[in-house]
């Protein structure tokens, strides 16, 4: 287990505390509370090909945990499954589309429930724009800029950088108020429950991506 405080590498962003752990998470830290940011690395962006090998979370108290995987190691994640499975518990993506897809694959899991996606959010609520990147949602929302050089980085490799560990905590920390923003815009357009049943209508989506049906419109006549 490492537990140290990291040297931020964006201006502005509080000094976190985290925890890695390779393979799984503990069984004292399996439960996180009842929302939960969530982001994945991955060796690319083709879910059946590059492996997964991170996933980082962070709770509505600031607390940040890591759990990387040995990519010469099966995925054995029994904790870390249940708390994916876990219906009493929010989980907040960011292109959950990817994540969820991704996490569903390595960690053989059927199902995960209560989703929010801050993406679809973004496209439904901030019409305004065609910019829903993370970066774009954490500037608009906190006035952060975010560094995103080490997202092309070697995460596959055995040991990650502080500036790899930088990187994937700010994925997850300002999620839980972009997402908070985000429900606001939602709710002021009345558009709150459509973005529900997206979110419902993810998983069917990830089984599709999953199966190599991602790239056409089996809805098509």
């Amino acid at each position: 287990m490492t537990k140290t405080k990291i040297k931020q590498s964006v201006a502005n962003v509080p000094s976190k505390q985290y925890q890695l752990f390779e393979g799984d998470l503990p069984n004292d830290l399996a439960n996180l509370g009842k929302s939960i940011a969530i982001d994945t690395e991955a060796m690319g962006l083709n879910i059946l090909r590059d492996r997964l090998c991170l996933v980082q979370m962070c709770d509505e108290n600031g607390t940040i945990v890591l759990v990387k995987f040995n990519l010469d190691k099966p995925y054995n994640a029994p904790n870390l499954t249940r708390l994916m499975m876990d219906e009493g518990v929010e989980k907040i993506f960011h292109f959950a589309r990817f994540d969820v897809a991704i996490i569903k694959y390595y960690l053989n899991i059927k199902y995960i429930p209560n989703v929010f996606c801050t993406k679809i959010s973004s496209k439904l609520a901030r019409t305004y724009t065609d910019r829903h990147g993370l970066k774009t949602l954490v500037r608009e929302f906190t006035d952060i800029v975010l560094d995103k050089e080490q997202q092309t980085s070697n995460w596959g490799s055995s040991v990650l950088t502080k500036e790899q560990i930088d990187y994937a905590i700010c994925d997850v920390i300002y999620l839980h108020k972009i997402k908070d923003g985000l429900v606001k815009m939602l709710g002021a357009s009345g558009r709150l429950e459509i973005a529900y049943k997206c979110f419902a209508s993810l998983d069917l989506v990830c089984d599709l991506d999953i199966g190599s049906f991602g790239g056409s419109d089996i809805f098509n006549h």
